[in-house]
């Protein structure tokens, strides 16, 4: 079989190549490999199934939410534990614990300390299987007026201390002496909660928060309250002296 004949180009290019080798060689470097092939990635989803992912997600949402705002500003939800801003939550040192239904984050950190220092101090919930001790969120369906404090129940921003013993409109449910207490506790909160015994139509278990969405006094008095909540002898469950005048003078502010 007969070979080509390299041609007089074909040398020079050759020549070219070995001396462009050398050349690398003499500095120290080499020829750098051809790069490799990026990894796949994950497949994209179809645009049917983002579609309908989509879809799905604000099917809950409009399930979920309501666009009415309770009483203080808070929007409703229709349901608790279903991907929205309401869950079901333990109130420690109580029994069991017992459980209620709350707005999550500060919201929540600073009711669950209003109910445990009610517990702690005026009166133990829960025991001997009282029933319905405590209770937070309750449907939207379930309000008769939005414009009434009981509403910020719906929006998982109130709880209703023994809503059975307290009923609305009802006063003097509570001594000199646990008034103090409650007292107390509305001023833990810089006013944040507020005491429904205060309202003109009085609903004296009740206590929600007085604040709107976004007012920095919550996460002012939350970040407090989850400190002493790390700190010995601080926080819900430590007795204090509510007689003391500077306690008083506080408390008087929030009345």
């Amino acid at each position: 079989m007969s070979h080509p004949v390299p041609t007089r180009r074909h040398a020079l290019t050759a020549a070219a190549g070995v001396t462009a080798a050398a050349s690398l060689a003499a500095t120290g470097l080499t020829a750098a490999p051809a790069a490799a092939a990026p990894p796949a990635g994950p497949t994209p989803l179809r645009n049917d199934k983002l579609k309908e992912a989509l879809r799905r997600q604000q099917a809950r949402r409009r399930r979920l939410l309501t666009n009415r705002p309770s009483a203080n500003g808070w929007e409703m939800e229709n349901e608790t534990d279903a991907s929205g801003s309401i869950w079901t939550y333990g109130i420690e040192g109580t029994p069991g614990p017992l459980t209620v239904a709350l707005r999550a984050g500060d919201v929540r950190t600073v009711l669950v300390h209003v109910v445990r220092r009610f517990h702690y101090e005026i009166d133990a919930l829960g025991t001997h299987g009282e029933p319905r001790p405590v209770e937070g969120w309750i449907p939207p369906t379930d309000i008769r007026d939005s414009r009434l404090p009981e509403s910020n129940r719906a929006s998982g921003t109130a709880v209703a201390i023994r809503p059975g013993s307290y009923p609305p409109g009802a006063r003097g449910a509570f001594t000199a002496g646990r008034h103090l207490v409650i007292r107390d506790i509305v001023a833990d909160t810089e006013g944040v909660v507020r005491w429904g015994g205060d309202d003109r139509r009085p609903s004296e278990g009740l206590f929600y928060v007085a604040v709107r969405p976004g007012d920095p006094r919550l996460a002012r008095v939350a970040a407090r309250i989850r400190s002493w909540e790390e700190t010995p002898g601080r926080g819900a469950g430590v007795l204090v002296d509510m007689t003391q005048p500077s306690r008083k003078r506080r408390a008087a502010r929030y009345a």
